[in-house]
């Protein structure tokens, strides 16, 4: 399964804004910040990561789209991973 180049760069956008977001969710912790502000950065860092995770596995259904040949195991196979983000 591949990305065309815009969903690839839009997905590693995301990627490293949740690394960056991680880091600071880090710094908060070690600095003592209130739980609520924890949990509000750790929530956008969930979201961002299920988006990019979305983005993917809409990549390969588009692609079993496609090429109806194989689609059947690969639908299956992103059925599993679409719902291992759930």
């Amino acid at each position: 399964m591949e990305l065309d180049l815009d969903e690839m760069q839009s997905v590693i956008r995301r990627l490293n804004r949740a690394r960056g977001q991680i880091g600071g969710i880090v710094r908060m912790l070690e600095e003592g910040r209130d739980c609520a502000d924890v949990v509000t950065q750790l929530a956008a860092v969930s979201r961002a990561l299920d988006r990019a995770g979305f983005a993917v596995i809409a990549s390969g259904l588009r692609e079993c789209l496609a090429d109806p040949e194989g689609a059947q195991m690969d639908v299956a196979k992103m059925e599993k991973l679409f719902l291992s983000l759930a």
